[in-house]
């Protein structure tokens, strides 16, 4: 299987890659089948169900209103947030939703997007299945005009029944001119070249672009990392949800424009600043990039505001080399492991980020591939048994935190690869083998299920 930069790369909206911007893509999906197969005008109602984690906690994770959305004709990469809310707001109001932006269907928010707490589909956690009808009031036994299952996989990777398979990886057969699947290849593939990663990673995105679009895509990628810690650094105010959640990216952003400098550590104030003012974008449902996923998009931008902003001679070079050198490292935790918290817990989140961001800092300080690996692991290997327990399903405690300290985490993860060989006792491989094995084992009510940890242990203090 080949993946590409822009599959682990996109721009969504909050608070969650997996519970907002998968539903979204596969509602989106279901709408276009049925136009497609020119079933559109016949359709009268749609019903949605959500199991597992996405029943669990789809309220706090704004899946209702991606669902809704997606089944508009939504796309994660073009949808407006500042005009999410109103658009749920008219359906449920008016009992109208226009299927594929264009057929309008009588809808029952309440009703046709149902919320299973306790089941599950069988292949993956976040299952769901869609179902159109051709009366406006289906009875029990009506059989519906179709009916698919969906699965949102992380990241915002989305599987249809028919794609499910043991890898849960969005199959995608194009040849590439180098391919690796193990981190071990990936060195392979390094030392037969003399490319570097990001070089061995730009070679294989030729098969799906040329290299001006891959850089400007990239950079594009960039631009947004960067507006979204502007408009973090701006808003302020209570994050939505009943938390009450304060804003503290715009607070800390004026005491550190105002701070003398000679703080030796004040360079890791600035990169805690850009990880809370990208996570508390993406809680309150802003615009974001999805690096890997949304609960752990504000570590790559931290570090890479950190390379472009503490780092002599840094430039846009260099910034494409550190997302192309992180997509590398996130392909290998994508085909050996997860990235999903309702699969691994937040380990393949935050973990598989961090993991990310310290390969890719490596790289741009001059790591050689070896080194670069090395800083991988010990990103990760920090991080394994990680958790994920959102307190009130809502990507806030300890998400936003979380980041902050992955964050600085892979910023010490580069620098001790750096001052090594790259040899070490536990490869990255391994690493990944051993996140992917504690997932397994891991109790179900510590990935994304709100069922466990500070989820719970918060609310009863």
């Amino acid at each position: 299987m080949a993946i590409s930069a822009f599959d682990l790369f996109s721009v969504g909206i909050g608070p969650s890659s997996s519970h907002t911007v998968g539903p979204m893509r596969a509602a989106h999906t279901f709408a276009e089948g049925l136009r497609a197969d020119g079933l559109l005008p016949r359709v009268a109602r749609v019903r949605a169900e959500l199991f597992g984690s996405l029943g669990a906690t789809g309220h706090g994770h704004g899946s209702v209103k991606a669902v809704v959305l997606g089944l508009e004709g939504e796309q994660p990469e073009h949808t407006d947030p500042r005009g999410a809310d109103a658009r749920l707001d008219a359906v449920v109001r008016d009992g109208i939703l226009q299927l594929a932006g264009e057929h309008g269907i009588r809808c029952d928010v309440a009703d046709d997007v149902v919320l299973h707490r306790r089941a599950t589909l069988p292949f993956h956690a976040n299952g769901m299945r869609f179902a159109a009808y051709a009366s406006a009031e289906p009875a029990e036994d009506e059989a519906p005009l179709r009916q698919r299952e969906y699965y949102s996989v992380g990241g915002g990777f989305v599987l249809d029944e028919d794609e499910v398979g043991e890898n849960k990886i969005v199959p995608d057969h194009t040849p590439v001119r180098y391919p690796f699947t193990t981190g071990d290849e990936l060195l392979a593939r390094c030392a037969e070249t003399g490319l570097p990663i990001s070089g061995v990673m730009l070679a294989n995105e030729l098969s799906w672009r040329t290299e001006a679009e891959v850089r400007e895509g990239l950079l594009h990628l960039w631009q947004v990392m960067q507006e979204c810690v502007d408009n973090g650094c701006r808003a302020e105010g209570v994050l939505p949800g009943g938390l009450k959640v304060q804003r503290r990216a715009p607070r800390l952003a004026r005491q550190l424009r105002t701070e003398h400098p000679g703080d030796p550590l004040a360079a890791m104030d600035w990169v805690t600043l850009y990880a809370l003012a990208v996570n508390e974008e993406n809680a309150s449902g802003g615009r974001i990039v999805t690096a890997p996923t949304n609960g752990a998009a504000g570590i790559i931008p931290a570090v890479l505001h950190y390379y472009t902003r503490f780092v002599p001679g840094a430039d846009d070079d260099g910034v494409v080399s550190f997302l192309l050198t992180a997509a590398a490292i996130g392909s290998l935790y994508k085909e050996n492991a997860s990235i999903s918290g309702a699969e691994v817990g937040c380990q393949g989140e935050v973990g598989s980020a961090c993991s990310m961001a310290a390969g890719a800092l490596a790289e741009v300080l001059g790591g050689t591939p070896d080194q670069v690996e090395n800083a991988a692991e010990i990103g990760i290997e920090h991080n394994l048994g990680l958790t994920c327990d959102p307190v009130g399903g809502l990507v806030q405690i300890p998400c936003i935190e979380r980041n902050a300290v992955a964050s600085v985490k892979a910023i010490t993860a580069a620098r001790i690869a750096l001052r090594g060989t790259g040899r070490q006792v536990v490869s990255l491989d391994r690493a990944i083998k051993t996140m992917r094995d504690t997932g397994r084992d891991m109790k179900v009510k510590y990935k994304e299920t709100s069922r466990g940890g500070l989820a719970v242990n918060v609310i009863e203090c």
